[in-house]
Protein backbone atom coordinates (compact mmCIF):
# COMPACT_ATOMS: atom_id res chain seq x y z
CA UNK A 1 0.00 0.00 0.00
CA UNK A 2 1.41 3.57 -0.80
CA UNK A 3 2.07 6.25 2.01
CA UNK A 4 -0.44 9.08 2.14
CA UNK A 5 1.37 12.52 3.10
CA UNK A 6 -0.45 14.99 4.81
CA UNK A 7 0.60 18.45 5.51
CA UNK A 8 -0.91 21.51 7.43
CA UNK A 9 0.33 24.74 7.31
CA UNK A 10 1.37 27.77 9.49
CA UNK A 11 1.82 31.12 7.79
CA UNK A 12 3.41 34.19 9.71
CA UNK A 13 2.48 37.65 8.25
CA UNK A 14 3.72 40.95 8.96
CA UNK A 15 1.04 43.21 9.63
CA UNK A 16 0.93 46.94 8.10
CA UNK A 17 0.60 49.12 11.16
CA UNK A 18 2.00 52.56 11.72
CA UNK A 19 2.90 51.28 14.87
CA UNK A 20 3.71 47.96 17.03
CA UNK A 21 1.31 45.48 18.29
CA UNK A 22 1.54 46.70 22.03
CA UNK A 23 2.92 49.81 21.95
CA UNK A 24 3.79 53.09 19.74
CA UNK A 25 7.09 52.08 18.55
CA UNK A 26 7.20 52.87 14.76
CA UNK A 27 6.46 49.66 13.06
CA UNK A 28 9.11 50.27 10.04
CA UNK A 29 10.90 47.10 8.09
CA UNK A 30 13.23 49.15 6.05
CA UNK A 31 15.27 50.59 9.13
CA UNK A 32 18.71 49.18 9.29
CA UNK A 33 19.89 50.89 12.43
CA UNK A 34 19.66 48.46 15.08
CA UNK A 35 17.53 48.97 17.96
CA UNK A 36 16.43 52.13 16.86
CA UNK A 37 12.25 51.91 16.75
CA UNK A 38 11.95 50.47 20.44
CA UNK A 39 10.72 51.65 23.80
CA UNK A 40 10.36 50.52 27.09
CA UNK A 41 7.25 48.09 26.18
CA UNK A 42 8.77 46.16 23.49
CA UNK A 43 12.43 45.91 25.64
CA UNK A 44 10.12 44.24 28.24
CA UNK A 45 10.66 46.97 31.32
CA UNK A 46 9.48 45.89 34.27
CA UNK A 47 6.34 47.88 35.19
CA UNK A 48 5.32 48.87 31.41
CA UNK A 49 1.98 47.49 30.26
CA UNK A 50 0.73 46.64 26.35
CA UNK A 51 -1.95 48.36 24.73
CA UNK A 52 -3.71 46.55 21.64
CA UNK A 53 -3.14 48.02 18.19
CA UNK A 54 -6.58 48.60 16.74
CA UNK A 55 -5.17 48.58 13.18
CA UNK A 56 -3.63 45.30 13.36
CA UNK A 57 -7.15 43.55 14.67
CA UNK A 58 -9.11 45.02 11.84
CA UNK A 59 -6.23 43.72 9.33
CA UNK A 60 -7.04 40.23 10.93
CA UNK A 61 -10.52 40.46 11.04
CA UNK A 62 -10.76 42.21 7.06
CA UNK A 63 -8.50 38.57 6.34
CA UNK A 64 -10.89 36.57 8.05
CA UNK A 65 -13.77 38.25 5.80
CA UNK A 66 -12.12 37.37 2.87
CA UNK A 67 -11.83 33.77 3.50
CA UNK A 68 -15.56 33.09 4.37
CA UNK A 69 -14.82 32.23 8.28
CA UNK A 70 -16.44 33.23 11.42
CA UNK A 71 -15.18 36.30 13.16
CA UNK A 72 -15.39 36.60 16.96
CA UNK A 73 -17.48 37.96 18.71
CA UNK A 74 -15.02 37.66 21.74
CA UNK A 75 -11.39 37.21 22.21
CA UNK A 76 -8.77 37.58 24.25
CA UNK A 77 -4.88 37.29 24.61
CA UNK A 78 -2.56 34.32 25.93
CA UNK A 79 1.01 34.19 27.09
CA UNK A 80 3.03 32.07 25.51
CA UNK A 81 5.53 30.82 27.87
CA UNK A 82 9.57 30.15 26.46
CA UNK A 83 12.74 31.36 26.68
CA UNK A 84 14.95 32.88 24.24
CA UNK A 85 17.15 35.88 23.90
CA UNK A 86 14.98 37.41 21.04
CA UNK A 87 11.93 38.06 23.22
CA UNK A 88 12.88 39.43 26.77
CA UNK A 89 9.77 38.87 28.53
CA UNK A 90 10.09 35.49 28.74
CA UNK A 91 6.88 34.98 27.66
CA UNK A 92 5.21 35.96 23.78
CA UNK A 93 1.88 37.99 23.98
CA UNK A 94 -0.29 35.73 21.72
CA UNK A 95 -3.61 33.95 21.14
CA UNK A 96 -4.68 30.23 21.98
CA UNK A 97 -8.16 29.51 23.02
CA UNK A 98 -10.27 32.68 21.71
CA UNK A 99 -8.54 33.44 18.25
CA UNK A 100 -9.87 36.50 16.17
CA UNK A 101 -11.00 34.41 13.19
CA UNK A 102 -11.84 30.68 12.81
CA UNK A 103 -12.97 28.36 10.10
CA UNK A 104 -13.11 29.78 6.66
CA UNK A 105 -10.82 28.45 3.16
CA UNK A 106 -8.76 29.73 0.80
CA UNK A 107 -7.60 28.01 -2.88
CA UNK A 108 -9.84 25.12 -1.90
CA UNK A 109 -7.48 24.55 1.36
CA UNK A 110 -10.10 24.59 4.75
CA UNK A 111 -8.30 26.86 7.32
CA UNK A 112 -8.53 26.43 11.15
CA UNK A 113 -7.75 29.68 12.86
CA UNK A 114 -5.78 33.17 12.21
CA UNK A 115 -4.93 35.18 15.49
CA UNK A 116 -2.94 37.73 16.30
CA UNK A 117 0.19 38.02 18.53
CA UNK A 118 3.50 40.14 18.34
CA UNK A 119 6.94 39.53 16.38
CA UNK A 120 10.32 38.50 18.23
CA UNK A 121 13.99 40.56 17.68
CA UNK A 122 16.07 39.45 15.00
CA UNK A 123 19.27 37.45 16.37
CA UNK A 124 22.02 37.39 14.28
CA UNK A 125 25.00 35.07 15.22
CA UNK A 126 29.19 35.81 14.30
CA UNK A 127 32.04 34.30 15.13
CA UNK A 128 32.70 35.99 18.54
CA UNK A 129 29.10 37.19 19.40
CA UNK A 130 25.36 36.77 19.26
CA UNK A 131 23.36 40.25 18.55
CA UNK A 132 20.31 41.14 18.79
CA UNK A 133 17.81 43.90 17.26
CA UNK A 134 15.05 44.99 19.19
CA UNK A 135 13.45 46.67 16.13
CA UNK A 136 11.48 43.60 14.85
CA UNK A 137 10.38 42.91 18.87
CA UNK A 138 6.49 43.33 19.16
CA UNK A 139 5.61 44.56 15.62
CA UNK A 140 2.05 42.91 14.76
CA UNK A 141 1.89 39.07 13.47
CA UNK A 142 -0.86 37.69 12.09
CA UNK A 143 -0.54 33.61 12.25
CA UNK A 144 -2.58 31.81 10.01
CA UNK A 145 -3.17 27.60 10.54
CA UNK A 146 -4.41 25.25 7.85
CA UNK A 147 -6.63 22.30 8.56
CA UNK A 148 -4.16 19.18 7.97
CA UNK A 149 -5.65 18.79 4.31
CA UNK A 150 -3.38 19.11 1.97
CA UNK A 151 -1.67 16.25 0.49
CA UNK A 152 1.11 17.21 -2.20
CA UNK A 153 3.99 19.75 -2.50
CA UNK A 154 1.87 21.87 -5.44
CA UNK A 155 -1.54 22.67 -3.53
CA UNK A 156 0.92 24.58 -0.30
CA UNK A 157 2.55 26.83 -2.56
CA UNK A 158 -0.94 27.37 -4.66
CA UNK A 159 -2.60 27.83 -1.13
CA UNK A 160 0.48 30.25 0.08
CA UNK A 161 1.09 32.13 -3.41
CA UNK A 162 -2.81 32.81 -3.21
CA UNK A 163 -2.56 33.98 0.57
CA UNK A 164 0.54 36.31 -0.33
CA UNK A 165 -2.23 37.45 -3.11
CA UNK A 166 -4.60 38.46 -0.65
CA UNK A 167 -2.70 39.83 1.95
CA UNK A 168 -1.51 42.51 -0.50
CA UNK A 169 -4.54 43.11 -1.98
CA UNK A 170 -6.39 43.73 1.24
CA UNK A 171 -3.60 45.73 2.23
CA UNK A 172 -2.58 43.80 5.13
CA UNK A 173 0.88 42.55 4.84
CA UNK A 174 3.88 43.66 2.25
CA UNK A 175 4.63 39.59 2.87
CA UNK A 176 7.77 39.78 1.08
CA UNK A 177 9.42 35.93 1.54
CA UNK A 178 12.98 37.15 1.25
CA UNK A 179 12.44 39.60 4.02
CA UNK A 180 10.74 37.48 6.40
CA UNK A 181 7.51 39.56 6.09
CA UNK A 182 5.60 36.00 5.81
CA UNK A 183 7.34 32.88 6.74
CA UNK A 184 5.74 29.51 6.57
CA UNK A 185 6.31 26.45 8.19
CA UNK A 186 4.95 23.28 7.28
CA UNK A 187 4.04 20.46 9.37
CA UNK A 188 3.98 16.97 7.41
CA UNK A 189 3.38 13.03 8.03
CA UNK A 190 2.59 10.22 6.37
CA UNK A 191 0.64 7.36 6.81
CA UNK A 192 -0.83 4.31 5.20
CA UNK A 193 -4.16 4.99 6.24
CA UNK A 194 -6.70 7.71 7.10
CA UNK A 195 -5.03 8.18 10.37
CA UNK A 196 -1.67 10.77 10.65
CA UNK A 197 1.36 9.97 11.30
CA UNK A 198 4.00 11.60 12.98
CA UNK A 199 4.19 15.40 12.79
CA UNK A 200 7.41 17.10 11.34
CA UNK A 201 7.61 20.75 11.23
CA UNK A 202 9.73 22.39 8.61
CA UNK A 203 11.05 25.89 9.30
CA UNK A 204 13.18 28.48 6.94
CA UNK A 205 11.03 27.93 4.50
CA UNK A 206 11.59 31.79 2.69
CA UNK A 207 10.48 31.12 -0.90
CA UNK A 208 7.48 29.12 -2.17
CA UNK A 209 9.89 27.53 -4.34
CA UNK A 210 11.72 26.57 -1.14
CA UNK A 211 7.99 25.40 0.03
CA UNK A 212 7.30 23.08 -2.35
CA UNK A 213 11.20 21.55 -2.18
CA UNK A 214 11.49 21.10 1.42
CA UNK A 215 7.93 19.34 1.75
CA UNK A 216 8.23 16.91 -1.28
CA UNK A 217 11.92 15.78 0.32
CA UNK A 218 10.14 15.49 3.22
CA UNK A 219 7.76 12.91 2.50
CA UNK A 220 10.05 11.27 0.26
CA UNK A 221 12.39 11.31 3.64
CA UNK A 222 9.85 10.29 6.01
CA UNK A 223 9.18 7.58 3.50
CA UNK A 224 12.36 6.04 3.25
CA UNK A 225 13.19 5.83 7.06
CA UNK A 226 10.09 4.11 7.58
CA UNK A 227 10.25 1.62 5.04
CA UNK A 228 14.26 1.15 6.75
CA UNK A 229 12.29 -0.05 9.49
CA UNK A 230 13.19 3.61 11.37
CA UNK A 231 10.84 5.38 13.94
CA UNK A 232 10.33 8.60 12.95
CA UNK A 233 10.08 11.86 15.64
CA UNK A 234 8.07 14.52 16.49
CA UNK A 235 10.44 17.51 16.04
CA UNK A 236 11.59 20.87 13.79
CA UNK A 237 13.68 20.36 11.15
CA UNK A 238 15.00 23.53 8.78
CA UNK A 239 15.81 23.78 5.26
CA UNK A 240 18.73 23.43 3.54
CA UNK A 241 18.87 25.63 0.28
CA UNK A 242 22.07 24.85 -0.56
CA UNK A 243 21.62 20.86 0.16
CA UNK A 244 18.13 21.10 -1.14
CA UNK A 245 17.42 19.16 2.05
CA UNK A 246 16.03 19.31 5.56
CA UNK A 247 17.95 18.85 9.07
CA UNK A 248 17.05 18.69 12.41
CA UNK A 249 16.83 21.27 14.62
CA UNK A 250 15.14 20.28 18.01
CA UNK A 251 12.57 18.08 18.93
CA UNK A 252 8.92 19.69 18.91
CA UNK A 253 7.32 21.32 22.32
CA UNK A 254 3.83 20.29 22.66
CA UNK A 255 1.51 23.21 23.73
CA UNK A 256 1.63 22.14 27.00
CA UNK A 257 5.13 22.91 27.17
CA UNK A 258 4.10 26.92 26.47
CA UNK A 259 2.00 26.88 29.56
CA UNK A 260 -0.76 29.19 27.83
CA UNK A 261 -2.96 31.44 29.93
CA UNK A 262 -4.88 34.70 29.77
CA UNK A 263 -2.35 37.32 29.56
CA UNK A 264 -3.93 39.43 32.72
CA UNK A 265 -2.89 42.95 31.29
CA UNK A 266 -4.93 43.07 28.13
CA UNK A 267 -8.26 42.92 28.86
CA UNK A 268 -10.94 40.86 27.06
CA UNK A 269 -12.14 42.16 23.69
CA UNK A 270 -16.06 42.30 23.70
CA UNK A 271 -15.82 42.77 19.54
CA UNK A 272 -19.80 42.69 19.62
CA UNK A 273 -19.82 45.67 20.88
CA UNK A 274 -18.12 47.64 18.70
CA UNK A 275 -20.28 48.12 15.72
CA UNK A 276 -17.05 49.17 13.55
CA UNK A 277 -15.97 45.37 14.13
CA UNK A 278 -19.43 43.51 12.96
CA UNK A 279 -19.25 41.05 10.42
CA UNK A 280 -21.57 43.37 7.89
CA UNK A 281 -19.66 46.39 8.58
CA UNK A 282 -15.56 44.27 7.88
CA UNK A 283 -17.35 43.25 4.80
CA UNK A 284 -17.89 46.40 3.66
CA UNK A 285 -13.92 47.56 3.89
CA UNK A 286 -12.68 44.30 1.26
CA UNK A 287 -11.97 45.54 -2.10
CA UNK A 288 -12.36 43.40 -5.20
CA UNK A 289 -10.90 40.25 -4.05
CA UNK A 290 -8.51 38.27 -6.47
CA UNK A 291 -10.24 35.55 -7.01
CA UNK A 292 -13.47 37.73 -8.31
CA UNK A 293 -11.19 39.78 -10.25
CA UNK A 294 -9.64 36.84 -11.94
CA UNK A 295 -12.66 35.74 -12.99
CA UNK A 296 -14.02 39.21 -14.16
CA UNK A 297 -10.21 39.34 -16.16
CA UNK A 298 -10.94 35.57 -17.49
CA UNK A 299 -14.41 36.98 -19.24
CA UNK A 300 -12.78 39.86 -20.83
CA UNK A 301 -10.80 37.52 -22.49
CA UNK A 302 -7.28 37.55 -21.06
CA UNK A 303 -4.72 34.81 -21.16
CA UNK A 304 -4.28 33.34 -17.53
CA UNK A 305 -0.61 34.46 -17.65
CA UNK A 306 -1.90 37.50 -18.41
CA UNK A 307 -4.23 37.98 -15.60
CA UNK A 308 -2.16 36.56 -12.85
CA UNK A 309 0.88 39.26 -13.88
CA UNK A 310 -2.59 41.80 -13.32
CA UNK A 311 -3.14 40.56 -9.88
CA UNK A 312 0.32 40.68 -8.60
CA UNK A 313 1.18 44.17 -10.36
CA UNK A 314 -0.98 46.76 -8.92
CA UNK A 315 0.46 49.24 -11.60
CA UNK A 316 -0.40 47.42 -14.71
CA UNK A 317 -3.76 46.50 -12.94
CA UNK A 318 -4.27 49.73 -12.75
CA UNK A 319 -3.35 51.02 -16.43
CA UNK A 320 -5.53 48.32 -17.72
CA UNK A 321 -8.54 49.09 -15.77
CA UNK A 322 -8.12 52.87 -16.67
CA UNK A 323 -8.25 51.17 -20.40
CA UNK A 324 -11.21 49.38 -19.31
CA UNK A 325 -13.04 52.28 -17.96
CA UNK A 326 -12.40 54.67 -20.92
CA UNK A 327 -13.16 51.87 -23.13
CA UNK A 328 -16.94 51.62 -22.78
CA UNK A 329 -17.31 47.93 -23.65
CA UNK A 330 -15.04 48.08 -26.88
CA UNK A 331 -13.63 44.16 -26.60
CA UNK A 332 -11.28 45.02 -29.10
CA UNK A 333 -9.44 48.11 -27.35
CA UNK A 334 -9.78 45.80 -24.07
CA UNK A 335 -8.00 42.90 -25.84
CA UNK A 336 -5.11 45.33 -27.44
CA UNK A 337 -4.68 46.17 -23.76
CA UNK A 338 -3.64 43.23 -22.73
CA UNK A 339 -1.54 42.39 -25.13
CA UNK A 340 0.29 45.44 -25.33
CA UNK A 341 0.98 45.61 -21.72
CA UNK A 342 1.99 41.99 -21.31
CA UNK A 343 4.32 41.75 -24.08
CA UNK A 344 5.52 45.69 -24.86
CA UNK A 345 5.01 47.38 -21.68
CA UNK A 346 6.82 44.45 -19.57
CA UNK A 347 9.51 43.80 -21.95
CA UNK A 348 10.28 47.56 -21.68
CA UNK A 349 10.53 47.29 -18.37
CA UNK A 350 12.43 44.06 -18.00
CA UNK A 351 15.25 45.31 -20.54
CA UNK A 352 17.37 47.08 -19.29
CA UNK A 353 18.97 48.50 -22.11
CA UNK A 354 15.50 50.56 -22.59
CA UNK A 355 15.52 53.31 -20.67
CA UNK A 356 12.27 55.32 -19.59
CA UNK A 357 9.58 54.53 -16.53
CA UNK A 358 6.21 52.83 -17.48
CA UNK A 359 4.81 55.68 -14.87
CA UNK A 360 5.47 57.74 -18.02
CA UNK A 361 2.32 55.83 -19.65
CA UNK A 362 -0.89 56.81 -18.13
CA UNK A 363 -4.40 55.86 -18.93
CA UNK A 364 -5.51 58.05 -21.04
CA UNK A 365 -2.71 58.36 -23.42
CA UNK A 366 -2.44 54.45 -23.67
CA UNK A 367 -6.37 54.29 -24.55
CA UNK A 368 -5.24 57.11 -27.24
CA UNK A 369 -2.59 54.70 -28.51
CA UNK A 370 -4.82 51.91 -28.78
CA UNK A 371 -8.18 53.99 -30.64
CA UNK A 372 -5.40 54.92 -33.28
CA UNK A 373 -4.43 51.51 -33.60
CA UNK A 374 -8.07 50.23 -33.84
CA UNK A 375 -8.74 53.03 -36.63
CA UNK A 376 -5.38 51.78 -38.77
CA UNK A 377 -3.98 55.35 -38.35
CA UNK A 378 -0.85 53.35 -36.94
CA UNK A 379 0.78 50.06 -37.99
CA UNK A 380 1.85 47.07 -35.70
CA UNK A 381 5.62 48.48 -36.12
CA UNK A 382 4.38 51.99 -35.76
CA UNK A 383 2.35 51.32 -32.62
CA UNK A 384 5.47 49.93 -31.14
CA UNK A 385 7.68 52.64 -31.81
CA UNK A 386 5.20 55.04 -30.58
CA UNK A 387 4.70 53.45 -27.33
CA UNK A 388 8.76 52.83 -26.89
CA UNK A 389 8.41 56.37 -27.32
CA UNK A 390 5.59 57.40 -24.46
CA UNK A 391 7.91 54.34 -22.00
CA UNK A 392 10.89 56.99 -22.37
CA UNK A 393 9.55 59.83 -21.76
CA UNK A 394 5.44 60.13 -21.65
CA UNK A 395 3.80 62.04 -24.64
CA UNK A 396 0.78 62.57 -26.47
CA UNK A 397 0.72 59.27 -28.68
CA UNK A 398 -0.89 61.54 -31.84
CA UNK A 399 2.06 64.06 -31.71
CA UNK A 400 4.48 61.29 -31.58
CA UNK A 401 3.37 59.89 -33.99
CA UNK A 402 2.87 62.91 -36.61
CA UNK A 403 6.56 63.67 -35.44
CA UNK A 404 8.00 61.06 -36.22
CA UNK A 405 6.04 60.33 -40.14
CA UNK A 406 4.32 57.26 -38.08
CA UNK A 407 0.60 58.31 -39.12
CA UNK A 408 -0.42 55.61 -42.18
CA UNK A 409 -2.07 57.44 -45.09
CA UNK A 410 -5.25 55.67 -45.98
CA UNK A 411 -5.71 58.18 -49.15
CA UNK A 412 -6.67 55.82 -51.79
CA UNK A 413 -5.03 58.15 -54.47
CA UNK A 414 -1.56 58.15 -52.89
CA UNK A 415 -1.89 54.47 -52.10
CA UNK A 416 -2.81 53.85 -55.40
CA UNK A 417 -0.21 55.59 -57.11
CA UNK A 418 2.40 53.46 -54.99
CA UNK A 419 0.70 49.82 -55.75
CA UNK A 420 0.59 50.67 -59.31
CA UNK A 421 4.23 51.71 -59.23
CA UNK A 422 4.99 48.52 -56.82
CA UNK A 423 3.56 46.47 -59.67
CA UNK A 424 5.50 47.93 -62.70
CA UNK A 425 8.63 47.56 -60.72
CA UNK A 426 7.55 43.64 -59.48
CA UNK A 427 6.21 42.47 -63.03
CA UNK A 428 7.42 38.85 -62.13
CA UNK A 429 5.59 38.34 -58.26
CA UNK A 430 2.71 39.96 -60.01
CA UNK A 431 2.07 37.07 -62.66
CA UNK A 432 3.26 34.69 -60.10
CA UNK A 433 0.17 36.33 -58.21
CA UNK A 434 -2.04 36.10 -60.89
CA UNK A 435 -0.81 32.62 -61.50
CA UNK A 436 -2.57 31.57 -58.07
CA UNK A 437 0.79 32.03 -55.93
CA UNK A 438 -0.82 33.66 -52.69
CA UNK A 439 2.63 34.08 -51.05
CA UNK A 440 3.65 36.92 -53.76
CA UNK A 441 0.83 39.04 -52.63
CA UNK A 442 2.64 39.61 -49.18
CA UNK A 443 5.82 39.94 -50.90
CA UNK A 444 3.73 43.13 -52.83
CA UNK A 445 2.31 44.45 -49.89
CA UNK A 446 6.03 44.31 -48.07
CA UNK A 447 7.27 46.53 -51.51
CA UNK A 448 4.27 48.74 -51.16
CA UNK A 449 5.01 49.54 -47.59
CA UNK A 450 8.30 50.29 -48.34
CA UNK A 451 7.30 52.49 -50.69
CA UNK A 452 5.22 54.44 -48.44
CA UNK A 453 7.99 54.49 -46.03
CA UNK A 454 5.54 52.62 -43.50
CA UNK A 455 2.88 54.97 -43.67
CA UNK A 456 0.66 53.17 -45.87
CA UNK A 457 -2.29 51.12 -44.30
CA UNK A 458 -1.26 47.45 -45.04
CA UNK A 459 -5.19 46.42 -45.05
CA UNK A 460 -5.80 49.05 -47.89
CA UNK A 461 -2.53 48.32 -49.92
CA UNK A 462 -3.57 45.04 -49.74
CA UNK A 463 -6.82 45.54 -51.11
CA UNK A 464 -5.82 47.83 -53.73
CA UNK A 465 -2.91 45.41 -54.90
CA UNK A 466 -5.81 42.38 -55.02
CA UNK A 467 -7.73 44.93 -57.04
CA UNK A 468 -5.05 46.20 -59.27
CA UNK A 469 -3.22 43.07 -60.12
CA UNK A 470 -7.12 41.36 -61.46
CA UNK A 471 -7.15 43.99 -64.08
Amino acid sequence: MTYRPTIGLEVHAELTTRTKMFCDSANDPDETRANTNVCPVCLAHPGTLPTVNKSAVKHVLRVGSAVGATLADYSEFDRKSYFYPDIPKGYQISQYAYPLVAGGALAGVAITRIHLEEDTARSSHGKDASLVDFNRAGVPLMELVTEPVIHDAETAGKFARELQLLLRTLGASHANLEKGEMRIEANISVSKDETLGTKVEVKNLNSFRSVELAIAYEIDRQIAALENGEALVQETRGWDEGKQQTFHQRFKEGSADYRYFPEPDIPKLKLADDPEFAPAAVVATLPELPWARRARYGALGLKDDTVEMFLADPFMAMLFEGVVSGAQGDAEIIRLAGNYIASDIVGFVTDASVSGSREHIDAVSFLKLLQMIKAGDLSSRGAKDVLREMYAQGGDPAAIADSKGLIQVHDEEALLKAVQGVIAAHQGPADEYRAGKEASLQFLVGQAMKATKGAGNPGKLKELLVKELKR
